[in-house]
């Protein structure tokens, strides 16, 4: 076992390439440019005082309390001070153009899709025999049984056992349409029959149905979606040309001639 071991920018990037996360890195730099060059056009801005501000709240978030724990963390990350800067900048250009693309649009957007904002508190065990989760549903009416009890005997993932099969709150469109369509036709919570899906049979408790309300939580969602939804158009229209290793592209000749 070697003592030291020194690895390069080229080490790195052949360890990208055989991880298969070139197309990824591709795509954030292509995303970056589009976001960077809209922007400019816009006229969009970033303060010193802006940056400065963010900077603080980036290094708060990461718990870099002191001088030494940011420069451990710049290290680690093998940034420079200017790097950092870089980073935190293109995060606040983002939103800025994020903000600047959608902002008046939030209000007329949610009233029309407001249905997909619906949401829900829910538990869930699926089963593979519709026969079992029927007897399972029934006993449950009859009060033989309790969900908890289900969820400890039947859900195989140990983390999501210990809650019980414990969804979150998601909304409408988050759910398969086929129970979607049964859980927000309810009103009351409650267990609800048996879902067959083509991925198993749902026994679901529904705990709570939330009617949607545009605050500041669901406005940065509905702006969040559409820029990327806006972004993901744009990369499409994008001709980017990579500029590949010609050692690589040498190999990839060999193998389509061979082929």
């Amino acid at each position: 076992m070697p003592e030291h071991l020194t690895i390069s920018i080229s080490d790195i990037i052949h360890r990208l390439k055989l991880s298969c996360q070139i197309p990824s890195v591709i795509e954030a730099i292509a995303s970056q440019t589009i976001i960077l060059e809209t922007a400019n056009k816009a006229g969009i801005e970033v303060t010193e005082a802006e940056l400065q501000s963010e900077c603080d709240k980036v290094r708060l978030e990461k718990k870099l309390a002191t001088a030494k724990d940011t420069w451990a963390w710049l290290d680690k990350h093998h940034l420079s001070v200017m790097d950092f800067e870089e980073l935190v900048h293109n995060s606040l250009i983002s939103k800025k153009l994020a903000n600047h693309l959608f902002s008046t649009k939030i209000e007329k957007f949610f009233y029309e899709n407001r249905i997909d904002y619906d949401a829900a508190v829910t538990y869930e065990v699926v089963f593979e025999d519709r026969d079992l989760a029927f007897e399972l549903f029934y006993a449950l009416e009859e009060g033989e049984i309790t969900f908890p009890e289900i969820a400890r005997l039947y859900i195989q993932d140990i983390e999501l056992r210990r809650t019980y099969g414990y969804q979150g709150v998601k909304y409408r469109k988050d759910f398969r349409p086929e129970i979607a369509s049964v859980i927000f036709a309810t009103s009351l919570p409650g267990i609800i029959k048996p879902i067959s899906t083509p991925k198993g049979v749902y026994l679901i408790w529904v705990e709570e149905i939330i009617q949607p309300e545009l605050d500041e939580v669901l406005r940065d969602k509905i702006i969040s979606e559409s820029f990327n939804d806006w972004l993901n158009r744009e990369l499409k229209f994008l001709d980017v040309a990579i500029q590949m290793d010609p050692n690589l592209i040498e190999q990839k000749d060999k193998l389509v001639n061979q082929s």
